[in-house]
């Protein structure tokens, strides 16, 4: 597995994945959507089973994969649950805060590219004291064809007016990676959180990091924001 980002000359933006990269949200996710198809179902569904429809926002799974005609209290129900317990579920992760703030600091323009819904990111985001790090925030609200589609990369990209070779997208997932190849942007893949995605990338990112200050580290070595 390639580690070091030495063959990245300039950066000058990153672009984030949220959940299972930026934030340890993926419980509180599969709590929340365990609940709607419990409660409108009568369905026990695995982790296993949740993870495999992802792609759309929350909405998008609900209304996609639930029977039950009453899409819409399925979905506030979703978002019930999530607001309810996030506290509870999801712990703050002072090191990755610290780490967006630095590379602000720096001068690197800073995005988030995300299949989940604006409502549930923007519970995330206040809970976990993340409100306005991001220059850029493109949600699955946002998009048509969601993850791994590039479209949302590339709205940001040109949101935060840079080119693909000049940002790196940072991800947990093999959809993440997939997009971020087909965006031209660098890729990397991360299993620095309790909870993630992918255990194997089917993709291989430009790099791999399993702790935040591996990737601080290797930032040091290969990557400026020189303009």
């Amino acid at each position: 597995m390639k580690i070091e980002l030495k063959d990245v000359l300039i950066i000058k933006a990153i672009i984030f994945d949220f959940d299972g990269t930026l934030a340890n949200t993926l419980p509180i996710c599969y709590y929340a959507f365990q609940c709607v198809f419990n409660e409108f179902d009568s369905r026990d569904i695995s982790i296993e089973e949740i993870k495999a429809m992802f792609g759309p926002s929350e909405t998008g799974i609900i209304r996609e994969n639930l029977s039950n005609s009453n899409k819409d209290e399925a979905i506030e129900l979703y978002y019930a649950k999530y607001s309810e317990r996030h506290n509870q579920l999801v712990t703050p992760h002072k090191e990755i805060v610290d780490l967006v703030k630095h590379l602000k600091e720096v001068g690197l323009k800073i995005g988030i590219f995300t299949g989940k819904a604006k409502r549930s990111l923007d519970i995330s985001l206040k809970a976990l004291q993340m409100e306005g790090l991001f220059e850029v925030i493109i949600t699955g609200d946002d998009v048509n064809k969601p993850k791994p589609d590039p479209e949302g990369l590339l709205k940001a990209l040109s949101l935060l007016g840079v080119e693909s070779s000049e940002a790196l997208f940072i991800g947990d997932s093999d959809a993440d990676i997939d997009a971020g190849v087909q965006a031209n942007v660098h890729t990397v893949g991360v299993q620095w959180l309790p909870d993630y995605h992918s255990m194997e990338f089917t993709i291989e990112p430009d790099a791999i990091f399993k702790s935040v200050t591996e990737f601080i580290d290797s930032m040091k070595i290969g990557v400026t924001n020189e303009y």
